[in-house]
C-alpha cells in the first residue's frame, strides 16, 4: 500500500489500484495552473510505477471539478502568456490522462463542468451517481469551451457535442450516460462498489494486454479504416508473440488460471 498527499491531490494505491483524488473541496478542485501541474507530476510518476495497474480518478467534497479557476484567471487578465501557458498545461494533462498506458476511470459524485467535464471525457471510462450532472457552460459568461470540446466531440456524437457546447446547460447523469460521457450510473451508496468492481477487474488481466489495447485503441481512432485494419493487424501479430498472449490461450485451452508475467 502506499498513500501521497498533499493539499492539491491525494494519492493512494492498493492492489494494483491507485486512486487520484483531487483535494481542494473549498475550491471546487478547480483546475488552477497549480493543480494542473501536480496532477502532470502524478500521472509522471504513474507511467513508471510497475504497481498501479488501473487508475481511479476521483474528487474530494461535493464538487468534481468546476473546470478552470476563474478568479485566477481574471487575475491574468492582461497577461497572454499566462493564458496561453494555462490552456496548454490543461491539454497536456488530458492527454497525459489518454496516453498513460494503465486505464483511468472518472469517479464523478457531483458537478463536473468546463474543464471538469473535459476531465471526465478524457478518462478511458466513467462512473458517476445518479446526482451528478454535467456542462460545458463557457458560452453563457462569453468564453467558448474550446479546450473541453476536443475531449467531448470525441466521446460523444457532434450534436450532442454542440447542444452541450451551444446552449451551456447542465445535464443529469442519465442524459450523460445516454449520449456516451458516462459508461454508468448507480446511487451514491453503490458508487464506490461499482467504480472498484471495475477497476479490480481490469487489474486482473495482463498489464502488458492492456496497456497494448489502450494505446492501439487511440491511435486507431484517427487514422482511415483500411489503414486503422492494417495497423490493429500488426499489433495483434506482435500481441501474439508477447508472453502472456501465449500464456492466455494455453491457459484457456488448458482450463485453467492465467499465471501473467505483464510481458
Amino acid at each position: 500500500m502506499t498513500v501521497q498527499s498533499d493539499s492539491l491531490v491525494h494519492v493512494y494505491t492498493e492492489n494494483g489500484i491507485t486512486t487520484v483524488t483531487l483535494n481542494q473541496p473549498e475550491k471546487r478542485n478547480s483546475l488552477s495552473m497549480a493543480m494542473l501541474e501536480r496532477l502532470s507530476e502524478v500521472f509522471t510518476a504513474l507511467e513508471a510505477d510497475e504497481e498501479c495497474r488501473v487508475v481511479v480518478l476521483a474528487a474530494s467534497g461535493k464538487v468534481f471539478c468546476a473546470g478552470h479557476d476563474l478568479r485566477e484567471m481574471r487575475e491574468q487578465f492582461n497577461r497572454h502568456e499566462f493564458q496561453q501557458a494555462l490552456f496548454r498545461q490543461c491539454a497536456k494533462v488530458m492527454q497525459q490522462v489518454v496516453n498513460l498506458p494503465r486505464p483511468v476511470i472518472a469517479r464523478v459524485a457531483g458537478v463536473a463542468t468546463a474543464a471538469g467535464c473535459q476531465l471526465v471525457a478524457s478518462c478511458d471510462l466513467a462512473v458517476a451517481e445518479s446526482g451528478a450532472r454535467f456542462a460545458t457552460p463557457g458560452v453563457n459568461i462569453g468564453l467558448f469551451c474550446s479546450t473541453p470540446m476536443v475531449a467531448l466531440s470525441r466521446n460523444v456524437s457532434r450534436k450532442h457535442a454542440m447542444e452541450m457546447l451551444l446552449t451551456g446547460e447542465m445535464i443529469g447523469a442519465e442524459r450523460a450516460e445516454q449520449i456516451g460521457l458516462l459508461n454508468r450510473v448507480v446511487d451514491a451508496e453503490t458508487l464506490d462498489e461499482t467504480v472498484y468492481s471495475l477497476a479490480r477487474t481490469i487489474a486482473d488481466k495482463s498489464a502488458y494486454t492492456v496497456k497494448t489495447g489502450k494505446t492501439a485503441f487511440y491511435r486507431q481512432l484517427e487514422m482511415p479504416l483500411e489503414q486503422a485494419y492494417e495497423y490493429t493487424a500488426e499489433i495483434m501479430a506482435s500481441n501474439m508473440a508477447a508472453c502472456d498472449a501465449q500464456e492466455g490461450i494455453a491457459a484457456f485451452l488448458d482450463k485453467r488460471e492465467p499465471d501473467w508475467q505483464d510481458r
